[in-house]
């Protein structure tokens, strides 16, 4: 290994409210290994995606440090590559969803020192018209909570921040007319929440049974709410959700390796957290172990 370059994108405003000695640790962990490192601070939305693209291509390896928008972003530069190199990620943000669901280590240590092991997994990536997604995309209900809180209050509060945020959809809890295909299925009618997700916890508020949910299957799990028509029904449809019920009346529950979404509405998305403003058409497709991370 000795000689390997390494990529290192960190993220600087991720988990402030961290201690900056064991990233420090895990950067010596890496180097130790024999990977000479190159660290990339990123300044703005979208840097991490431009410097992945742009540069991750003459690396052995790229090291995303940050949260689940950070890892996004590397994905979704990587993802334009023809030959992408692996990834390793150490978690700092503030849920940290993708990585709970694939068992890396919250401690940037213990997640570097399983990166050096070289134990390759290979992962499906989803594409979401022209941005790539690693573990969901979503709208409706709840799904701005994942994008609208401030980064001084994640800092701040950590995962209350989104329960906080999510708080204040309840306001403007209403149904959005679709129409979607999945998989040659048809469905129309008023939705109160949507997602295509590829793991087993989304915006850290709901949680997917791990048997039911594999990562390199080719195949989404796709989870529609469908709108109630009484008080009753909307506390039976989050009672379901809650206890992993997805054959309850009101909830669509399906594996699917791709999907079209139209709407005459506003309907903005949520991809790993991060924002992504309404289109009239979404095209959602599965690219089937497209990613190599090591974990």
């Amino acid at each position: 290994m000795e000689g390997k370059k390494l990529l290192f994108i960190v993220n600087p405003r991720a988990g402030r409210n961290k201690p900056h000695g064991p990233l420090f640790d895990a950067l010596a962990v890496l180097s130790a290994a024999g990977y000479l490192v190159r660290i990339h601070q990123t300044t703005a939305p979208g840097d991490a995606a431009e410097t992945a693209a742009r540069e991750g291509g003459q690396y052995d390896l790229v090291v995303a440090a940050g949260g689940d928008g950070t890892l996004n972003e590397v994905i979704s530069g990587l993802m334009r590559l023809d030959a992408p190199p692996p990834l390793g990620y150490l978690p700092q943000g503030t849920t940290n969803d993708f990585a709970s669901c694939l068992k890396i280590s919250h401690d940037p240590v213990e997640a570097a020192r399983a990166i050096v092991l070289d134990r390759v997994r290979e992962l499906d990536v989803g594409t979401w018209n022209r941005r790539s997604f690693v573990y969901v995309a979503s709208f409706g209900a709840f799904t701005r909570s994942s994008y609208a809180a401030s980064q001084a209050a994640k800092n701040a509060l950590g995962h209350f921040a989104y329960i906080l945020e999510g708080m204040k959809d309840l306001n403007t809890l209403r149904p959005y007319h679709i129409r979607l295909t999945a998989d040659g299925e048809e469905l129309e009618g008023d939705y109160l929440f949507g997602a295509v997700c590829n793991s087993t916890s989304i915006g850290g508020l709901m949680k997917l049974d791990p048997e039911r949910v594999v990562l390199d299957d080719g195949k989404f799990e796709m989870l529609l709410v469908r709108s109630p028509r009484t008080a009753a029904d909307l506390q039976s449809l989050v009672l379901a959700v809650l206890n992993q019920q997805y054959d309850s009346p009101g909830l669509v529950f399906r594996h699917v390796s791709a999907l079209r979404l139209e709407t005459e509405e506003t309907l903005p998305w949520s991809l790993d957290g991060e924002f992504a403003p309404s289109e009239p058409v979404v095209e959602i497709r599965n690219r089937q172990r497209a990613l190599r991370m090591l974990l």
